[in-house]
């Protein structure tokens, strides 16, 4: 297990320009073999019912624990709202629908890049898999959907030495600015 930084580069109300930044960042990214994966906080069947229509096989649990209701054992997770809804290694084009489907629920889409790439007028070198992550959260200003908002944020993953040279040039690329807010995020 590694570590990576999470810095937040840009948080805005509108849904539209948060997106704009994630396909900005994705289109700078090496993407030629990455995945996507998801966490929510699900509250309403009506969201539930949307979210599972794009991921039908979605792992989940209630919100209180697992002994309240769970995917493990085939429970009905409309039965047990709220739930918390954990999916991994889904194609990128999952991604956008179910951030669609969210309405006013919180969540993190996190993609697992191939590479950030190099940037030698910004003396940056090439960032490996290993650290070169993508996460937008949406109703939700942190990785973990505990800071809950009506905007969404906007995080790039990198290692720690490089953090503020490659955080502010990836946050230049969107109109964004690094304000320092860091999470670490183990992976």
């Amino acid at each position: 297990m590694s570590n990576s930084t999470a810095a937040a580069v840009l948080t805005t109300d509108d849904l539209a320009e948060a997106i704009r930044a994630v396909h900005t960042l994705l289109g700078i990214a090496d993407v030629s073999q990455a995945e996507v994966d998801f966490e929510a906080v699900i509250r309403s069947s009506d969201v539930l019912a949307r979210a599972r229509h794009v991921l039908p096989d979605l792992e989940w649990w209630a919100s209180a624990d697992k002994e309240h209701g769970s995917s493990e054992v085939g429970d009905d997770p409309a039965n047990c709202l709220p739930i918390r809804v954990f999916d991994w290694c889904r194609p990128l084009d999952r991604a956008e629908p179910f951030i669609a489907a969210l309405g006013p629920d919180p969540a993190a889409v996190r993609w697992d890049l191939n590479a950030w790439p190099a940037v030698p007028e910004a003396g940056l070198e090439d960032v490996s898999q290993k650290y070169a992550y993508l996460t937008f959260t949406v109703n939700s200003r942190d990785l973990y959907q505990n800071e809950l908002s009506q905007d969404h944020t906007v995080h790039v993953h990198v290692r720690s030495g490089d953090q503020t040279a490659r955080v502010q040039w990836l946050a230049n690329q969107v109109g964004g600015r690094f304000a320092g807010r860091v999470e670490l995020a183990p992976l």
